[in-house]
């Protein structure tokens, strides 16, 4: 596809949007337990949506898996599933440390590992040219940012010794949370390697008849279903330890399973818009187009959570804070995007 920069950033960053409040609806669910409703997400946002859009939007799906070695689906399937790790324990992490924090560290030490890795091995000699540059700039910022925003997260435990739960769960410690979160970080970042280095699908799935905005699709169910292994395996064995896989009878099903449903659909439309916008971006759209989606996640991740109560009763001094973290997020995103000028 012809590089879009600006069209393909603007597309990543309504994809980073969506990412941000996708997980919203948790913290209204009232019946099922954690294993319940993150076990019927992750089956709705990594089984049956990316089948529903290879059906509809790439022709001949199966010969494009068939026409290539194993060795051109190995990457995106090996980080599908370390990725599929890391989604584990970001359920976890969102139910321990509440929406804003669990993204916004999740997300920065993400930003670290899959952003610079696919330019690092992909277009290492870019590294010194002035998008690499920009990058390299916007991160320290972002990851700054992050800092700020585990300070307010720690203030604001002080303030709430017992936090709204996103589920009927019990919370965790901060300090728990917290490294739950920079775990699903490191290992998160596979979500986005597993993409980059499945170019072999994609161009296959290009020459097979695909549009190039939706040729990545092949690529994106190769890492998906992959990541759904390691959820479905931990979410069945709480459902049968816990015996809560009779929840999903219990009066209230209707609700509960629509609320799952509102958070996979936004996480579906925001992985494949990145996807769609990293592709329109060219070459450097799964390294800078990667760090804006993080941005964005972040920045609404913490409007979000601020319009969710996450940060009700807070000191004013943790407020700001929080207000200088959203800060150096805008700031690290408008450096990115001045990207594309050159």
């Amino acid at each position: 596809m012809t590089e879009h920069f600006w069209l393909g950033m603007t597309v990543v960053f309504l994809g980073g949007i969506f990412n941000g409040c996708f997980a919203l609806p948790m913290k209204y669910l009232r019946v099922w337990r954690w294993e319940n409703n993150w076990g019927f997400f992750t089956l709705v946002s990594t089984v049956f949506i990316p089948l529903l859009l290879v059906s509809l939007f790439v022709p001949n799906a199966l010969q494009v898996y068939q026409g290539l070695p194993w060795r051109a689906l190995l990457p995106p399937l090996i980080f599908g599933f370390l990725w599929g790790t890391a989604q584990v324990t970001f359920g976890l992490s969102i139910q321990a440390a509440g929406i804003a924090m669990a993204l916004a560290v999740v997300c920065g030490t993400g930003a670290l590992f899959g952003s610079l890795i696919p330019l690092l091995v992909l277009h290492p000699e870019d590294i010194f040219r002035p998008r690499g540059l920009l990058l390299m700039v916007s991160i320290p910022i972002l990851l700054v940012g992050l800092w700020l925003y585990a300070r307010a997260g720690r203030k604001r435990e002080k303030e709430q010794p017992v936090p709204d739960s996103p589920t009927n769960e019990p919370r965790v410690s901060f300090a728990k949370g917290l490294a739950l979160c920079i775990y699903t970080g490191v290992f998160g970042a596979a979500i986005n390697l597993g993409f980059a280095f499945g170019g072999q699908v994609a161009s296959r799935s290009l020459e097979l008849g695909a549009n190039p905005a939706t040729s990545t699709y092949p690529v994106w169910l190769l890492v998906l279903w992959a990541g759904f292994i390691p959820n479905l395996i931990y979410c069945s064995y709480l459902l049968f330890r816990n015996r809560s896989w009779t929840l999903f009878t219990k009066t209230g099903k209707a609700r509960e399973t629509l609320l799952v449903i509102a958070m996979a659909v936004p996480w579906g439309l925001a992985v494949f818009g990145y996807g769609i916008g990293a592709t329109m971006t060219g070459k450097y759209g799964t390294s800078v187009g990667y760090a804006l989606w993080i941005a964005m996640t972040i920045a609404s991740a913490a409007v979000v959570g601020v319009l969710a109560g996450e940060w009700k009763g807070t000191s004013p001094s943790t407020r700001k804070v929080l207000a200088m973290a959203m800060a150096l997020v805008m700031t690290s995103v408008i450096i990115l995007n001045l990207g594309g000028l050159f």
